[in-house]
């Protein structure tokens, strides 16, 4: 009797829940090449739980365009209510060098611990935005400005993370046919985030209208309430960050580890698979393999060519996103009379920047970018930029003083090719064109390419542009300033012929470095378990597990 029991135990399917992986029982098919399936649960709950990052991320960075000028009426009545220049770039610039920081060091724990350390740099990002939003002085020594920027560097490192971590985990969840759509949606909430700062800004300004009036001081609580609520969309999504399971491709891929990445599928593992892949106990040498792999050429250049296009991208991206005050105030759109009437100004004219060029250049890239490429996209968003800065440089006192109108709809136009182009793709590329054992670290490597380009357009946009002003605050290099970012969008053009690859349809096994294209590998007489070596095959395939 004990034996019949015996018997039917063995003969009972093996519960691939019953060991750490049993968490990841949730989790959705992937389906071949994204055809004929619907979205899933678990498709959406990727996309708000990556998404809600990006939304706070872009919240936290762009909302201290609009506090700046808060700043000023707050502590620096003395210097005519403008911040100076310094000070400025130091405050704008601290966040961006906390975030390159955090996309270097997430991007490299990202492959050398997993995909599972999700989470901790949303919890770096609550930290640094409550203590952003509390800054004050002490009664001797650091000012209430002077701790804003040390915590806008903590900041920046969570928003750092959120970069290689959200990309990498949403291509690896993602299938061929979707997985540039999906990455984009997640990247378009940036736009959201920036609409949103603009938004709770003006509403804040509305309710405090009054106070302002009457006392501008009344404008401390309206900056650190403009920055405290950007909180609040990552405390919704900790949860569901910290509960998200391993990657079954990092499983598979860099773990050796089948069964692992079989149970976050929900399946079984066929005998012959489970021996082709055994699972590796000992420690893997992540930086042995990381110099392996970017010794050869073929891969070098193409993070030369990521890193590279990002950080040009940014140079303008970020001299224009963290400066749209000074573009506006420069054309005499923000000269008002009162200070609320100027912050009331500047907070319409970057909704209406974020409305008519960033959101449209978002949402252009996520339903096109499956169907254009994502090179394609990459090489029409510079080129179009550059034509658009030349236009801008040469022409930007006829347009200021005759064509206000032009001047923004220009600037604008310029905007929406930075976001359906290369403000997008630099973003969706790297998290698909390496292989998964190093798949984080290359996106890190590449966003802190870009983020470089932030710091240097943070810390010089504004004393570039006041180059030879006779009164400070008037802008003069301004027109030679956007003639720079031209010359500029022009290099990323260049960069992007020569080293960005296209990879629109194509199933991240095929950018592993054993990979085996079934044509050859029936050219070889091999069985197609072993020739695909870097995709599961059988009833585990990852592109087609049912």
């Amino acid at each position: 009797m004990s034996g019949s029991v015996n018997e039917q135990q063995q003969e009972q399917p093996r519960d691939p829940f019953a060991t750490a992986e049993q968490k990841l029982h949730s989790l959705q098919q992937l389906e071949d090449n994204g055809a004929g399936q619907s979205w899933n649960w678990f498709t959406i709950r990727t996309i708000l739980t990556s998404g809600a990052g990006f939304f706070t991320d872009s919240y936290d960075v762009f909302i201290i365009n609009l506090v700046t000028p808060m700043l000023g009426y707050v502590y620096y009545s003395h210097n005519g209510n403008k911040m100076p220049a310094d000070i400025e770039g130091v405050i704008k610039g601290m966040a961006s060098v906390g975030t390159f920081i955090g996309q270097l060091l997430f991007g490299f724990m990202g492959d050398i611990f997993g995909r599972k350390i999700y989470g901790f740099e949303l919890l770096i990002i609550i930290i640094g935005t409550i203590n952003c939003a509390t800054s004050a002085s002490t009664v001797k020594g650091v000012s209430a400005i002077g701790f804003l920027g040390l915590w806008r560097l903590v900041l920046g490192i969570g928003i750092g993370g959120d970069y290689p971590m959200s990309a990498t985990i949403t291509s690896e969840w993602s299938s061929a046919g979707r997985r540039g759509m999906m990455m984009a949606l997640i990247f378009s909430m940036q736009g959201i985030g920036n609409l949103a700062a603009a938004i709770v800004t003006l509403i804040l300004l509305a309710i405090f209208k009054n106070g302002i009036n009457d006392d501008v001081m009344t404008l401390d609580y309206v900056w650190r309430l403009c920055i405290g609520l950007g909180a609040v969309p990552a405390f919704g999504t900790i949860y569901l960050r910290f509960s998200m399971p391993e990657s079954p491709r990092y499983s598979l891929h860099v773990n050796k580890d089948v069964e692992a990445a079989a149970a976050a599928k929900g399946q079984q593992v066929s005998s012959e698979l489970s021996e082709q892949y055994t699972k590796v106990d000992e420690k893997r040498n992540h930086w042995a393999d990381f110099r392996a792999y970017f010794s050869q050429w073929k891969h070098l250049r193409v993070l030369l060519g990521t890193a590279l296009s990002w950080f040009l991208l940014d140079v303008a991206f970020y001299g224009l996103g963290l400066n749209n005050t000074y573009i506006l105030s420069a054309i005499g759109y923000a000269k008002k009379d009162t200070p609320f009437e100027t912050l009331w100004a500047n907070t319409v004219g970057q909704i209406i920047i974020t409305c008519l060029g960033s959101l449209p250049g978002y949402y252009l890239t996520v339903f096109t970018v499956e169907k254009l490429g994502r090179r394609k996209i990459q090489i029409m968003g510079f080129a179009m930029t550059t034509i658009l800065f030349v236009i801008l440089a040469a022409a930007y006192y006829p347009l200021r003083d005759n064509a206000i109108a032009a001047f923004i709809a220009i600037f604008t136009l310029a905007q929406l090719f930075m976001n359906f182009g290369a403000n997008a793709t630099t973003f969706i590329i790297p998290g698909e064109v390496f292989a998964s054992k190093v798949r984080a670290s290359a996106h890190g490597i590449s966003a802190a390419s870009g983020k470089a380009g932030a710091i240097l357009a943070a810390f010089a946009f504004n004393v570039v542009v006041e180059t030879g002003d006779t009164y400070p605050g008037e802008h003069a290099f301004l027109p030679q300033t956007l003639g720079i970012f031209a010359a500029v969008m022009f290099l990323g053009l260049v960069v992007t012929l020569l080293w960005i690859p296209e990879s629109k349809g194509m199933d991240l096994d095929e950018f592993e470095e054993n990979y085996i294209p079934p044509a050859a590998a029936h050219a070889m007489n091999l069985p197609s378990s072993t020739a695909d070596t870097a995709s599961m095959t059988e009833s585990v395939q990852l592109t087609n597990l049912k």
